[in-house]
């Protein structure tokens, strides 16, 4: 393509006002390692909400809703669209219990939670497993999504886009800390979704589209707009809907969507000022998330059902392209092809706001594993805040570099999704229960972990198209739970110094930790008055109303624009009604 000289502009004095949060915040970024990592612990739950939400907004998301629509339809975005539930416990049951860990890193809990070396190599595996390995993966698909995007849009090989792309992510993050990337997020998410609205309209009105209406009329794009699957065809019921809603969001890691919170998401609740700003910043990012963000994409996925098809369209309309990166995904960037100048300019700006929001969480995030949980831990105790900063910039680069090269040999978001979700079926429910039931061990995570990641390989890898994928990940979950839970039982639990420490820190409903409370009370180490009843019921309470209203907003707005205007008017009510149950709610758990 042919950018204007606007549109050049435009992209330039993006990156200008990136680079320059970074360098301005850079001195106060690099005074010591746990302001590098976490702030100072002084963030408000507005600022930390947007930069969840704008982390989560990464250049590959678009791409990958437009895969499923193009395949399977609106309803197809219930595979992520379900994560709501697991986000929305932990917005009322976890964020506060995090905060008030006091930890720098998620990878922390281990040696808080659970005691002797079997933590500290839980803890020091998963900073390199998670923080290096699974981290690269993760970025690699964002990356993915740049190099498609660069490729249609620019005409700039796969190793170009790379560089371009990530030279300006890796020295404001090195130099601003997480710091600089909250800060360059809030910038980078107002101007990514003022472009992703904008272009949404005018794809739209296109003269091959023909406007709403004509699109929503079309004979192929029909029975694409159901928010729900169809019941009656169980091929589609039961991975698009049942097993998402019903097992899949409590039971599978996600970045970004872990049971219990985790990653950079407990990374932002921890840098909040304090336990009321981690639950605010984590309900906004939810809200956002679910009920604001999805339309556009899912509007440019249907326009392109019309303007190009299958794939053979695709191919045609980009020989350039290389074929092995040609899939439904492409679709996304292919429509905004179609922009006009100076609105090209600002949606190119904003898809590279989407990859470096995203690229810079991850790797400030990734960064503080190896740093925190690994060096400091394993290698020097005793290192200083000058040497920890250095260590953290330059871990930095290196996770970029890593990244671009895997990111080189990946084909499509959609199957980077999927072999994200078998790594991490089977181990949500221990994310969910090591708070509350006294009884899981180190030895539980440990077996959890190796199990999903050798079910992984041999499903996704030795035995890839042997059973369906929902089948596999169904399968997945069950020997990975059965294994933890076996695990759990044979081996000895946590003592009981470092369960009653953690229990008198954290303060979990009592329910699960009866023996725990029940020893120190005799042993005169806890008194009566510090075992508080816990408010879980009010908490689940407002999990689901707040997912509901979450729901109805998002149907509300499907409703408004496919013209339903009586659904409209029911969904929107529901949601209404949703917002005052939740202020209530809110302030009921407030006082308490």
């Amino acid at each position: 393509m042919n950018l204007a000289g606007l549109d050049w502009g435009i992209i330039l004095a993006f990156f200008v006002i990136s680079l320059a949060i970074g360098l301005l915040v850079s001195r106060q970024s690099g005074k010591d390692y746990k302001e590098f990592f976490l702030s100072g612990r002084g963030m408000p739950w507005w600022l930390l909400g947007v930069s969840m939400v704008a982390t989560t907004f990464s250049a590959d998301t678009p791409n990958l809703v437009t895969d499923i629509v193009r395949n399977n339809g609106v309803a197809g975005n219930w595979v992520w669209w379900a994560f709501l539930l697991t986000g929305m416990l932990t917005v009322f049951v976890y964020a506060k219990l995090w905060r008030r860990s006091g930890i720098l890193t998620d990878l922390e809990f281990y040696e808080l939670r659970y005691h002797g070396k079997a933590a500290a190599i839980l803890r020091g595996f998963r900073a390199i497993y998670l923080g290096v390995f699974f981290n690269i993966m993760i970025m690699a698909t964002v990356t993915l999504a740049a190099i498609k995007i660069g490729g249609v849009m620019l005409g700039l090989s796969p190793l170009q886009t790379v560089l371009i792309a990530s030279i300006v992510t890796v020295v404001y993050t090195s130099m601003g800390g997480l710091r600089g990337v909250i800060l360059t997020d809030f910038f980078q998410f107002a101007l990514a979704m003022t472009g992703i609205i904008w272009a949404a309209i005018v794809i739209v009105n296109l003269p091959e589209v023909g406007g709403l209406s004509k699109l929503l009329a079309h004979e192929e794009v029909q029975g694409k707009l159901n928010l729900l699957p169809d019941f009656s065809d169980s091929s589609q019921l039961v991975p698009l809907f049942i097993l998402p809603l019903a097992v899949q969001w409590w039971s599978v890691w996600y970045p970004g969507a872990e049971p219990g919170g985790g990653g950079y998401i407990v990374q932002r609740m921890l840098s909040a000022k304090d336990e009321k700003n981690a639950v605010g910043a984590t309900l906004l990012f939810n809200v956002a998330h679910y009920a604001l963000r999805p339309w556009p994409w899912i509007l440019i996925a249907l326009a392109s059902i019309v303007v190009f098809p299958d794939l053979e369209s695709l191919r045609t309309a980009f020989p350039n392209v290389s074929e092995n990166v040609v899939k439904d995904d492409l679709a996304f960037p292919a429509m905004l092809t179609y922009l006009p100048s100076g609105l090209l300019g600002l949606v190119i700006a904003s898809l590279i706001a989407a990859f470096m929001s995203t690229l810079s969480t991850h790797l400030n995030w990734g960064s503080s594993y190896i740093v925190h949980d690994f060096y400091r831990r394993f290698i020097n105790e005793d290192a200083d805040d000058k040497t920890l900063v250095r260590l953290g910039r330059w871990s930095t680069v290196a996770l970029m570099v890593l990244t671009a090269l895997f990111a080189l040999v990946l084909e499509n978001a959609l199957q980077a999704f999927n072999i994200l979700l078998q790594v991490g079926a089977g181990t949500g429910l221990i994310f969910i229960l090591r708070w509350f039931w006294w009884r899981i061990n180190a030895y539980s995570e440990i077996a959890a972990m190796v199990i999903s990641f050798v079910m992984a390989i041999y499903l996704e890898i030795l035995h890839p198209g042997d059973l369906a994928s929902h089948t596999k990940l169904l399968l997945g979950i069950g020997v990975t739970t059965a294994g933890w839970v076996l695990a759990t039982f044979l081996t000895q639990p946590t003592d009981q110094k470092t369960l009653l420490a953690f229990y008198k820190l954290i303060k979990p409903a009592p329910g699960g930790w009866k023996p725990v409370i029940e020893k120190g009370l005799a042993d005169g180490q806890l008194e009566a008055v510090a075992v508080a009843p816990g408010r879980l019921p009010l908490e689940i309470g407002g999990m689901v109303i707040g997912c509901a209203m979450v729901y109805s907003a998002l149907f509300a707005t499907g409703f408004w624009i496919y013209g339903n205007i009586s659904a409209a008017l029911v969904a929107t009510a529901v949601a209404v009604g949703g917002a005052v149950a939740l202020i209530w709610i809110w302030g009921k758990l407030n006082r308490g």
